[in-house]
């Protein structure tokens, strides 16, 4: 079972503050062959949750640069969706959850997404 939008939750009272561990592994693109290729499809990261009080693995896609910031740094999630997947046991079912994001940002330092160039902290051109 999966949920189509994943599951709607209080960022900052599920996982509380963040911070960056390190890179926990990369899943790499299958080729037609069934072996893996050179291209990341995603990468995981752990994270410390303070909520949680353990750490939590966030995947981002693979076209994102690789994180690395230096251990304990404050991060943010760029639009997380929490999620699960369900598989039918003989006694029930096994559910796991999974957190996926478009980034993950030291704390305060949101990436510049279409905005106009005003708006990205550049001066404006003079109008002639």
């Amino acid at each position: 079972m999966r949920l189509a939008k994943g599951i709607v939750v209080d960022v900052a009272k599920t996982v509380g503050e963040l911070r960056f561990s390190d890179l926990r592994r990369e899943n790499m693109v299958q080729g037609e062959d069934g072996l893996p290729t050179d291209v990341v499809e995603r990468r995981t990261y752990d994270l410390r949750s303070k909520v949680q009080g353990q750490m939590i693995q966030v995947s981002i896609p693979g076209n994102i640069p690789l994180r690395k910031f230096p251990y304990g740094t404050e991060a943010e999630l760029v639009n997380p969706v929490f999620d699960t997947v369900s598989n039918a046991t003989f006694q029930g079912a096994d559910v796991n959850w999974y957190i996926k994001a478009d980034d993950i940002v030291a704390k305060g330092k949101h990436p510049n997404t279409n905005k106009p160039n005003n708006q990205q902290g550049q001066p404006e051109q003079d109008k002639k």
